[in-house]
């Protein structure tokens, strides 16, 4: 014989077309035996935050200019864009885990995004190559601008996990990506 439980269902479950509650407000940092503080903690998250906003960010202009890409050069620059899409793509779950190993939440929502990202919103049509390429490099200029100062101060604060990950991860493939994309408009 079955046991029928008295016990409402949880606050989180989806029940009757009603949402859940939240469980973790954005911005607060759960402390975790990691041996940091807290103060550590929250700074790494925020830094990292940003970072995964404007790494989504640049994912998708690598996604849209894929989809858009058009020219002399449409194949060659098509498969790049693609295989830079899916190197973001990866830095972004590097990225988020970071932040839920520190205790905090990530920014995950596309307007969440828009409104914390800092790299610009390129128009909705199609733009020439140049344009893309343009776009492109701007938002890895500042990508790795905060990356290297965010480095540093993971570093400065002791937090050696989230400093290999900017400075071996996110940097390095940010950087190698500048070199691939930048030689498409270097002339010599």
């Amino acid at each position: 014989m079955a046991i029928k439980s008295t016990n409402p269902p949880a606050a989180s479950t989806v029940h009757n077309g009603k949402a859940g509650t939240e469980t973790q407000a954005y911005g607060l940092v759960i402390p975790l035996p990691n041996g940091l503080s807290a103060e550590t903690c929250k700074q790494s998250v925020d830094n990292l935050n940003q970072l995964l906003a404007d790494t989504m960010t640049l994912r998708d202009l690598y996604k849209k200019a894929h989809w858009q890409v058009s020219g002399p050069t449409f194949y060659q620059l098509h498969l790049l864009f693609d295989k830079h899409y899916g190197e973001q793509a990866e830095l972004v779950d590097e990225l988020a885990e970071r932040v839920q190993k520190l205790g905090g939440v990530t920014v995950a929502m596309a307007p969440d995004v828009a409104e914390l990202t800092k790299i610009p919103r390129p128009p909705r049509g199609r733009e020439e190559p140049s344009a893309q390429i343009a776009g492109l490099l701007k938002g890895h200029e500042i990508l790795l601008k905060q990356a290297h100062e965010f480095a540093k101060q993971a570093a400065d604060s002791g937090d050696d996990a989230t400093n290999d990950l900017i400075v071996s991860d996110v940097i390095t493939t940010n950087e190698t990506q500048v070199w691939f994309v930048a030689e498409h408009v270097i002339e010599r």
